[in-house]
């Protein structure tokens, strides 16, 4: 099939807590065989909160991969077959200590289509209501509010390095605007 390939064998090669990783052997179209890596991990949820003065909470959190600390709105990671809806709301509450009155979906990305099976889905929530933070044992940051107009500014500045933040932003943006 044109623009097909075909998985002939897999093998798991690491199951860890986050993510698993398979060695693939597949079939191009031509006949051909290749070896590809691919990365499976559950998805995630992110969610751009947005008060009343069109404000958005971000968060301050140290990422480690890139030994450095990111901005970045509230999200987290799917449990294998959870609803993402649900996941929104738990980490917006998590992380932000807020709730929300309305939740509505602006759709999802793939951060890394090539070797990575990553879905986030975006949301934006408004109405919000302030509560207290739940952060889970191993998670420190700092939440913060920064206008949206602003967020869009500092994006296009490359101020906001986040794939997801972008994206969600700069879709939220786009939406208001209509």
């Amino acid at each position: 099939m044109h623009l097909n390939e075909k998985t002939i064998e897999s093998e798991q090669k690491f199951d860890g807590k986050i993510v698993k990783l398979f060695v693939d052997k597949a079939e191009l179209e031509n006949g051909e065989t290749v070896i590809r890596e691919v990365i499976k991990h559950p998805g995630g949820v992110c969610v751009v909160a947005l008060d009343e003065e069109d404000n958005v909470l971000f968060v301050r959190q140290f990422r480690y991969p890139h030994q450095k600390v990111l901005l970045e709105i509230p999200a987290g990671k799917l449990e294998y077959g959870e609803d993402h809806r649900a996941c929104g709301l738990r980490e917006l509450k998590e992380e932000t200590g807020c709730t929300c009155d309305k939740f509505d979906y602006l759709g999802c990305l793939i951060p890394t289509p090539a070797y990575d099976t990553e879905v986030i889905h975006m949301y934006l929530a408004r109405g919000l209501h302030y509560g207290t933070q739940k952060l889970d044992a191993d998670e420190f940051l700092d939440v913060e509010k920064i206008p949206l107009e602003k967020a869009a500014e500092m994006i296009m500045n490359n101020e906001i390095g986040d794939a997801k933040t972008q994206t969600a932003i700069l879709k939220t943006k786009l939406l208001l605007a209509k």
